[in-house]
C-alpha cells in the first residue's frame, strides 16, 4: 500500500518521507526542587526608643544580616557579617553603652539586633555560641544576662552544629526587631 505525501508523491507506507515535519513530543522539564525551609527559632524584641537615628541604624543592620547563610559546621561572626558602622554606610550617631555610661556613637541600636539574634540562638542546642559579651549595664529590650554587645573588639559568634545549612532572617517594623532562623534542605 502507498500513501500520498504533501508534495503529491506516492510513498510506500514503510518508508519515511524526508520532507515530513516531525511533531515534537511534549516533554516535562526536569522538576526543580525548591529548597525547603524549616523554622528552627524565632525571637523578637520591642524597640522602646523612638529616636530616629537608632531606628535608622537598626534598619541598616537588619538589612545587612537578613538572608545570611551559615553552612553546617561553619562559624558566623556578627561583626564580620554586618561590617563596621560608618557614615558612608548610612549609620548615624545614637545611644550606646561604653564603660557603663550612655554616650552617642555611630551604629547605636546594633546591639538590639545582635541581642535578638543571640536569644534566637539560645533556642537551638546545636548552635554553639563561641563569643558573646554583656553590656556594661542592663538594657531594656532583653532580660538581664541575655544581651549581646557588639562593637570594636566585642562580637557575637556561633558555630552551626546542625546537619543542615541555616538562613537568618532579620527585620524591623520600627516597633520590634524580629529574627527567624531556618534550616534549609
Amino acid at each position: 500500500e502507498q500513501s500520498v505525501n504533501e508534495n503529491n508523491n506516492t510513498v510506500p507506507e514503510n518508508e519515511t518521507d524526508q520532507n515530513a515535519v516531525q511533531e515534537p513530543q511534549p516533554t516535562e522539564p526536569p522538576a526543580k526542587s525548591e529548597p525547603v525551609e524549616t523554622v528552627l527559632a524565632e525571637f523578637s524584641t520591642t524597640i522602646k526608643s523612638r529616636a530616629s537615628n537608632r531606628l535608622n541604624n537598626i534598619q541598616i543592620t537588619c538589612s545587612k544580616l537578613n538572608g545570611t547563610i551559615v553552612e553546617s559546621g561553619k562559624s558566623f561572626s556578627f561583626c564580620q557579617t554586618v561590617g563596621k558602622a560608618t557614615e558612608e554606610k548610612g549609620y548615624k550617631k545614637a545611644d550606646v553603652i561604653v564603660d557603663k555610661q550612655v554616650t552617642q556613637a555611630l551604629g547605636g541600636g546594633n546591639c538590639q539586633v545582635s541581642s535578638t539574634l543571640y536569644n534566637a540562638l539560645l533556642k537551638v542546642s546545636d548552635f554553639k555560641v563561641t563569643e558573646r559579651h554583656p553590656h556594661g549595664k542592663k538594657v531594656n529590650y532583653v532580660p538581664e544576662g541575655k544581651d549581646a554587645a557588639v562593637s570594636g573588639s566585642k562580637d557575637l559568634k556561633f558555630v552551626n552544629n546542625t546537619s543542615n545549612t541555616i538562613k537568618i532572617y532579620a527585620s524591623t517594623d520600627n516597633k520590634k526587631v524580629s529574627i527567624k532562623i531556618v534550616s534549609v534542605k
